[in-house]
């Protein structure tokens, strides 16, 4: 109980000292409702979370950015109305009108638009060697890759209405951090991928926590993650951890945040032990430290 305790304070501490400003701004609808949008920056893979704190006389809302509809669901202490809306990692630079509606109990429909201006960002190329078959996979493993695909296709278009979080997002191991979400790589000098998580170089056999509350919706080997572990947050909010030595709950637990959910290891398609943490809002992965930077307190 005391190491849980002692890591809890060690994440928290990542957490909230390693981390851009919020900006913040407020919008009005014709009626007068007050709408929040907050976020780190703008960039591809970055997080817009859009609030209403104040529900009254409202049935219901959503957001529109890009192609995309992002629900707006109740949670928080007051049932206050949120949305994570996502920025894509291969979107151009440009200005972008994200469009937030908003249905009153009166039946009328309301809206207002912010341009969102999204700049160009480059991600570096980096050169690693594993094990060929993580490259070209034996035959007998090409189904077994395909129904996994397939698992976390159907995981990722489930959408819990209600926010199952607790506050803010917390970091959920300690270790050296390496910041490399949207890394180009070059696997073997032929095979591209693209890197969708930040890793968490830690000792063999350290704790791994819940980076918030939720539900486990996936606790089980894949064959490129390794022993792994996906919570649902609510309102299409995701944290996958991953390479796991020894997954510590099973699918259908619900968690607490700082709640230890397994142990760094080196399974799967890996350099070494580490942890690989990602998080994946409104369909689109996203970069963890976006996550982390918001108030949702």
């Amino acid at each position: 109980m005391k190491r849980r305790f002692f890591l809890f304070l060690f994440v928290l501490f990542i957490s909230t000292t390693c981390l851009l400003a919020l900006s913040v701004e407020m919008l009005s609808t014709p009626s007068g409702i007050a709408v929040e949008l907050s976020w780190r920056n703008t960039e591809p893979g970055e997080i817009i979370v859009v609030k209403i704190e104040d529900t009254t006389g409202i049935e219901e809302a959503q957001v529109r950015f890009l192609e995309s509809r992002f629900r707006m669901g109740r949670g928080g202490e007051n049932n206050r109305l949120m949305a994570f809306v996502s920025i894509g990692l291969d979107l151009e630079a440009g200005f972008y009108p994200l469009m937030v509606h908003v249905k009153k109990t009166s039946g009328q429909w309301e809206s207002i638009e912010k341009r969102i201006i999204v700049p160009a960002k480059e991600f570096p190329l980096r050169k690693l060697w594993v094990d060929e078959r993580f490259i070209t996979p034996p035959p007998e493993f090409r189904e077994r890759i395909e129904w996994e695909a397939e698992v976390l296709r159907v995981i990722y278009d489930i959408f819990t209405p209600e926010w199952l979080g607790e506050g803010n997002f917390i970091f959920p191991a300690a270790g050296e951090t390496k910041l490399n979400f949207g890394e180009r790589r070059l696997f073997n000098n032929y095979h591209h991928s693209l890197h969708r998580g930040v890793d968490v170089d830690s000792p063999y056999g350290s704790p791994v926590i819940a980076s918030n509350s939720g539900k486990v919706v996936l606790a089980r080997n894949l064959y490129y993650a390794g022993n792994a572990v996906i919570i649902d947050h609510g309102l299409g909010v995701f944290t996958f951890y991953c390479h796991f030595s020894k997954i510590g709950v099973k699918r259908g637990d619900i968690v607490r945040k700082g709640d230890v959910i397994g142990w760094v290891g080196a399974t799967g398609r890996v350099t070494g032990p580490h942890l690989h943490w990602s998080v994946r809002a409104g369909g689109k992965n996203v970069d963890p430290f976006s996550l982390l930077s918001l108030s949702l307190e």
